[in-house]
C-alpha cells in the first residue's frame, strides 16, 4: 500500500523535475555506497576536453555533496522551485523548459571556465529560484519565521544565509547572474521597444516533448505557497 501511494505520488511529479531530482538522489546514493566518487563527477575543464570525459558537463551538476543538511536543503530548493516553475509559466510547454536547462548549463559551464568550482548544482538551484522569483514578484515570502519578504529578494536572502554558513557566496552570484541572463532575454527584451526574442526552443526539442497533450484533470502544485516546508515552529518558507 505504501509503495502504490509512493509510486502515485512520484508520478505525479512532472517530468523535468522528476528525471533531474531524480537523477540527483541517484549519483549521491552512488557516492555514499562508494560505487563512484566524487572525483569521477566533478567539473574539469582538462579531463573534459583533453581527456574526453564529457560525462563530467553532466555529472558535476548532480552532485550536491554526502547527505547531510547542505545537501537536504538544496534538495528541497531545486525540487521545490523547479517543479513550480515547470507546473506555472512552464505549464504545457515542456520544451521550453529543457532549452531553459541547457541553455542556462551551457551558460554556467562557460562562466565556469572561469571561477574556481568543481560543482554547478547549487548554482543551478539559485538560477531556478531566481526565475521563479522574478516572474513572482507579488508572492510574500517567510524565511524561518525571522524575515517577511517580497520573492525577488528570495536569491539574495539566500547568499546571505550562505555567507552566514561560511560558504562561498561565488556559487550564489553565479546562478543569479545566469538566472538574470535568461529571464532578461526571455521575459525583458522582447516587450522592450526594438527588442525581439533572441531565445528560441529548437524544433526538435519541442518535437520530442510537447507531442503529448496536456491533462485537464491534472492538479498542479500551487505557486502562492513557495517553499512549502516547515522550518520550525510551524513557520514555511513562504505562505
Amino acid at each position: 500500500m505504501a509503495y502504490q501511494t509512493f509510486r502515485q505520488e512520484y508520478l505525479q511529479v512532472p517530468p523535468v523535475t522528476r528525471a533531474y531530482t531524480t537523477a540527483c538522489v541517484l549519483t549521491t546514493a552512488a557516492v555514499q555506497l562508494e560505487l563512484i566518487t566524487p572525483f569521477q563527477l566533478y567539473f574539469n575543464p582538462e579531463l573534459i576536453f583533453k581527456h574526453f570525459q564529457v560525462w563530467r558537463l553532466i555529472t558535476n551538476y548532480l552532485f550536491f555533496g554526502p547527505v547531510g543538511f547542505n545537501f537536504l536543503f538544496n534538495m528541497i530548493f531545486l525540487y521545490r522551485y523547479c517543479r513550480m516553475l515547470e507546473e506555472g509559466s512552464f505549464r504545457g510547454r515542456t520544451a521550453d523548459f529543457v532549452f531553459m536547462f541547457l541553455f542556462g548549463g551551457l551558460l554556467m559551464t562557460l562562466f565556469g571556465l572561469f571561477v574556481n568550482l568543481v560543482f554547478l548544482g547549487q548554482a543551478f538551484t539559485i538560477m531556478l529560484v531566481y526565475v521563479w522569483s522574478r516572474r513572482n514578484p507579488y508572492v510574500r515570502m517567510n524565511f524561518f519565521g525571522l524575515l517577511i519578504f517580497q520573492a525577488p529578494f528570495l536569491p539574495w536572502v539566500l547568499m546571505g544565509f550562505s555567507l552566514l554558513l561560511g560558504n562561498s557566496i561565488i556559487v550564489d552570484l553565479l546562478g543569479i547572474a545566469v538566472g538574470h541572463i535568461y529571464f532578461f532575454l526571455e521575459d525583458v527584451f522582447p516587450n522592450q521597444p526594438g527588442g525581439g526574442r533572441l531565445l528560441r526552443t529548437p524544433s526538435v526539442l519541442k518535437a520530442i516533448f510537447d507531442t503529448a497533450e496536456d491533462d485537464p484533470n491534472y492538479n498542479p502544485l500551487p505557486e502562492e505557497q513557495p517553499g512549502g516546508f516547515a522550518w520550525g515552529e510551524g513557520q514555511r518558507l513562504g505562505g
